[in-house]
């Protein structure tokens, strides 16, 4: 049996995961995702009671009960790294014996969902439309590190989205992964729009934002809005589903992400007092996870 070594899986003094700083038993197989550690408290505020409250870097955890099912908020931070190391953090804390650092012999599924806010690429999900991410597009390659991730990628998708984009991005090639179907119908109902969500390593150039630097491919965005497969269409631009519908499929666990629209990305509008919404989408997950 592998026992992982102390700088592969750092474990703290007090027994806690290097950068959450949380214990397993800190932990609920229920856990919200959220990029804001400021929004972890507004999750929580919900809560009928709080177990735990955490905070190390931009990482804070607070678990608690809400309406009889025991929840776990974390934030993540922005950007698919910390995506990283948020799930990889997370599954070791249900399925590594962090004592003797070895995988357990019993499986321990986590469900996760992913509440951020996202611009719009189509008109019909403009600013304050919920949308869930039936599939999630990588423009960031954090998957490629690990081995046999075609297993878990929509190969044929990825074929035609190269070519519908006449792909121009040198030395990095998209990847699409679906979000577990199970947590999908449990979440959405009449009032989430189920869509394609693309998750960019960035927030300018790669979301096609030009500021002083010249894009490699200007007319990216308006191919990514023509796109089309199966009936699917491009519905927003995030920075973080990818990674985690990539990491967890292949670590097999459940997870999702859904979005609050708050930029039209088409129309070239903005809500920047977006926290009404926000809310309210807050209240849907807590409510159906």
């Amino acid at each position: 049996m592998r026992i992982i070594p102390e700088s592969e899986l750092i474990i703290n003094a007090d027994g806690s995961v290097f950068h959450l700083h949380i214990r397993p038993e800190q932990l609920a197989g229920k856990v919200i995702l959220v990029g804001d550690p400021a929004r972890v408290d507004t999750v929580a505020s919900y809560f009928d009671s709080i177990e735990c409250d955490i905070s190390s870097r931009e990482f804070h955890t607070i678990t608690g009960s809400y309406q009889g099912k025991r929840i776990t908020v974390v934030s993540h931070g922005i950007g698919t790294d910390n995506i990283d190391i948020v799930l990889t953090e997370l599954d070791a804390l249900v399925n590594i014996d962090l004592a003797t650092r070895t995988v357990k012999e019993t499986f321990t599924q986590l469900s996760l969902v992913r509440i951020g806010t996202s611009g719009g690429l189509q008109p019909f999900v403009p600013v304050g439309t919920y949308v869930a991410a039936t599939k999630s597009v990588g423009f960031d390659g954090v998957i490629y590190f690990y081995k046999d991730n075609e297993r878990i990628r929509e190969l044929k998708f990825e074929e035609e989205l190269i070519r519908q984009l006449d792909w121009k991005i040198d030395r990095l090639l998209p990847y699409v992964v679906s979000s577990d179907e199970t947590l999908l119908n449990r979440i959405c109902g009449a009032d989430i729009v189920r869509g394609v969500t693309i998750a960019c390593n960035g927030f300018y150039g790669p979301q096609g934002r030009e500021v002083r630097l010249a894009l490699a491919d200007p007319l990216l965005n308006s191919k990514i809005e023509a796109f089309s497969y199966n009936g699917e269409q491009i519905t927003n631009f995030e920075m973080e589903s990818s990674s985690l519908a990539g990491l967890a499929a292949m670590m097999g666990h459940r997870a999702m992400t859904v979005c609050c629209i708050i930029a039209g990305r088409v129309a070239k509008n903005m809500n920047t007092d977006y926290k009404g919404s926000i809310t309210g989408l807050i209240e849907k997950v807590l409510e159906r996870i």
